[in-house]
C-alpha cells in the first residue's frame, strides 16, 4: 500500500459582473469578431471593486469542501495560488484560513502566475508524500482585472476573476489513482515577455500586465507540448488514453494546438476560455469543477492539466480523478 494524493472535493467562484466584448468595444479599439477570432474569449467575470481575492478564494474553498463533504476543521494547509494578493502581507491563504474559521493547521501562498494552481497542487501532493499534511485545500485564486491596463486592447480583453479550488487527500492504496505524477519547469531567462510593470520592491505599486504577445503564443505552444510529453512519457501513457485534457484556459488557439498533438478530439477537452477569459492561477481549478460539476468528469477518468504563465513557468500533472 502506499500513500496517493487524491482529489476528494472541487469548487469554484465566479463575480458576479459580466464584461462581454462588446462591453470592451466602447472602451478601446476592439470588436467582439476581433476578439473572438484571436482568443475564443466572448465575455469574462470582473470582481466588484471591493472584493477581494481571498474573499473569492474563500467561496471557492466552501464549495470544494462541500463537494468533499469535509469540514475546515480536517483541513491541515491551505495552499493560496495567486499573483494578485490581497496584500503584500500577509498572505492571502491567511485570509482564507481566518475566513473558514481555522485556529490550526498552516497557510502559504505559491506564485507562478498561469502556471499557480499546478505549482500548488505538486507542492501539496509533495507534503502529502512526507507526511506533513493529510488534507490540503489547494486554491488558484485572481483578481486580475486590478493589474489590467483598461487603454490596452492587447492585454485587457484576456484576463479575468475567479477562483478554483480542490480538496486533496491522502489515502493509502494499491491502485493508480490521485496525482500519478507533477512536473514542474521554469526560465527566468523570458521574464520580460510577460510581466508587471512594477512591484513592492521597485516602483512600490502593483503596475499593470505587459505582455509581447506573440512570442508568448510562440513559447506556449512549444512549452506545453513538451510539458504533455513529459507526464506522458514518465507513465508510459499513450495520448489516446487520456479521458481528458483540462488545460490552462489563456487562448483558444493554444489549447486546440495541445489538443491536435495529443490527436484528441475537442470534445475531450474542457474548455471555459469564452466564458471566464483567463483567470490565471484560478483558471484549471476553475475547469476542473465545471467539468467534474456538470458530470463530464467521472471518478477513474484519466485527467491530463497544463499551464503556462509568466516568468516563464510552465507544468503538467497527470490525475487518476
Amino acid at each position: 500500500m502506499t500513500i496517493k494524493s487524491i482529489i476528494k472535493g472541487c469548487g469554484g467562484y465566479l463575480p458576479e459582473k459580466v464584461l462581454s466584448n462588446h462591453d470592451l468595444a466602447k472602451m478601446v479599439d476592439t470588436s467582439d469578431e476581433w476578439i473572438k477570432q484571436r482568443t475564443g474569449i466572448e465575455s469574462r467575470h470582473i470582481a466588484a471593486e471591493d472584493e477581494t481575492t481571498s474573499a473569492m478564494a474563500i467561496k471557492a474553498a466552501e464549495d470544494a469542501l462541500l463537494h468533499a463533504d469535509m469540514p475546515a476543521a480536517d483541513i491541515d494547509a491551505v495552499i493560496v495560488a495567486t499573483t494578485t494578493p490581497d496584500l503584500t502581507f500577509p498572505a492571502t491563504a491567511a485570509h482564507v484560513q481566518a475566513g473558514l474559521g481555522m485556529a490550526h493547521g498552516f497557510a502559504f501562498d505559491v506564485q507562478a502566475v498561469c502556471s499557480g494552481f499546478i505549482y500548488a497542487l505538486t507542492t501539496a501532493d509533495s507534503l502529502i508524500q512526507a507526511g506533513r499534511a493529510k488534507n490540503v485545500l489547494v486554491i488558484g485564486a485572481e483578481k486580475m482585472s486590478s493589474i489590467v491596463d483598461w487603454n490596452d486592447r492587447g492585454t485587457c480583453i484576456l484576463f479575468a476573476d475567479g477562483a478554483g479550488a480542490v480538496v486533496l487527500s491522502a489515502e493509502e492504496t494499491d491502485e493508480q489513482k490521485g496525482i500519478l505524477s507533477a512536473h514542474l519547469h521554469s526560465d527566468g531567462r523570458q521574464k520580460d515577455l510577460l510581466c508587471t510593470s512594477g512591484g513592492p520592491g521597485t516602483t512600490g505599486d502593483a503596475g499593470v500586465i505587459h505582455m509581447e504577445g506573440r512570442e508568448v503564443f510562440k513559447h506556449a505552444v512549444q512549452h506545453l507540448a513538451e510539458a504533455v510529453d513529459e507526464a506522458l512519457e514518465s507513465n508510459g501513457i499513450a495520448p489516446d488514453e487520456i479521458d481528458w485534457l483540462v488545460p490552462h484556459q489563456a487562448n483558444i488557439r493554444i489549447i486546440e494546438s495541445t489538443a491536435k498533438k495529443l490527436g484528441m478530439s475537442m470534445d475531450k477537452v474542457v474548455t471555459t476560455v469564452a466564458t471566464h477569459g483567463n483567470t490565471s492561477a484560478a483558471s484549471v481549478p476553475l475547469a476542473l469543477n465545471a467539468a467534474v460539476k456538470d458530470g463530464r468528469i467521472k471518478r477513474g477518468d484519466l485527467i491530463l492539466t497544463e499551464a503556462m504563465g509568466g516568468g516563464f513557468t510552465w507544468g503538467s500533472a497527470l490525475i487518476r480523478y
